[in-house]
């Protein structure tokens, strides 16, 4: 089950560097690529916001 990322996302870039896959793009709302994604949670415990969350 890989995490998601929803609107709350603000954009600012402090999960991408916590993947120890690259499972995640950025942009307006970064992304979580699910095929890479394994299900770590490092993403989810640094987001200011909390906007990841397990699928």
């Amino acid at each position: 089950m890989a995490y998601v990322i929803s609107e709350d996302c603000t954009a600012c870039g402090t999960c991408i560097d916590e993947c120890p896959v690259e499972a995640i793009s950025p942009g307006s709302i970064y992304k979580i690529d699910p095929d890479i994604c394994t299900d770590c949670g490092s993403c989810a415990d640094v987001c200011p916001v909390e906007a990841i969350h397990p699928e």
